[in-house]
């Protein structure tokens, strides 16, 4: 799914921690992923009133190689509640942010419109533009799930010309599913971008 990254000779320094957003609907399981990843276990959640910051580290697939791929990246979390009064807040969490996870409950097929709404609503205001977005079609483990590739279309990313670089990722905050390869994704895609800004700079 998502945009297809050539991620060759675009990585970071090891030492640098990225700066990661996650936002979507109320309920959509944003705390449990980022806890998931935290502490490597399920933990049963309540809504976020405000927002929840973690530093979590991601081992890479291939890290420590030839390529020049670090062996683990920094991600600087922060989970920001998504209930209607508080999405307004968002805009600045992502003020400035490296990449923006955004979560999907695909067990609840009758809110994918509203998640459209705000995913476009927020991945197009100016100072978003261009930022990575990784979205986690997340409850991959209850039955009707919509699948990532359904997400995708329901979420409108498929769209020709669509300005974000993206990736869809199926994920279950319960099994753990598709965080790593998510994560790595959205890795990619931000060094990719990096490097792509710090060469215009260079040509200025």
């Amino acid at each position: 799914m998502g945009n297809q990254l050539t991620p060759s000779g675009t990585f970071l320094p090891p030492f640098q921690t990225l700066h990661v957003v996650v936002i979507g609907l109320d309920c959509a399981g944003k705390t449990a992923l980022l806890y998931r990843l935290k502490l490597r276990e399920f933990v049963e959640t309540i809504p976020t009133k405000g927002f929840n910051t973690e530093k979590v580290r991601v081992q890479l697939d291939g890290g420590g190689g030839a390529s020049g791929v670090p062996k683990a990246v920094t991600f600087q979390v922060w989970d920001v509640g998504g209930q209607d009064k508080l999405r307004p807040l968002w805009r600045s969490y992502t003020r400035r942010t490296d990449g923006i996870v955004f979560v999907v409950d695909c067990a609840e097929s009758e809110r994918l419109e509203e998640a459209r709404v705000e995913l476009h609503k927020i991945s197009r205001m100016a100072e978003n533009q261009g930022v990575p977005v990784l979205v986690l079609a997340n409850k991959q483990d209850l039955p009707g799930a919509a699948t990532a590739g359904d997400t995708e279309r329901a979420l409108g990313l498929h769209e020709p010309g669509s300005p974000v670089p993206y990736h869809v990722q199926s994920s279950s905050a319960v099994s753990g599913h598709g965080l790593q390869q998510g994560l790595e994704r959205l890795y990619h895609m931000i060094a990719k971008r990096q490097k792509l800004l710090r060469h215009q700079k260079r040509k200025r």
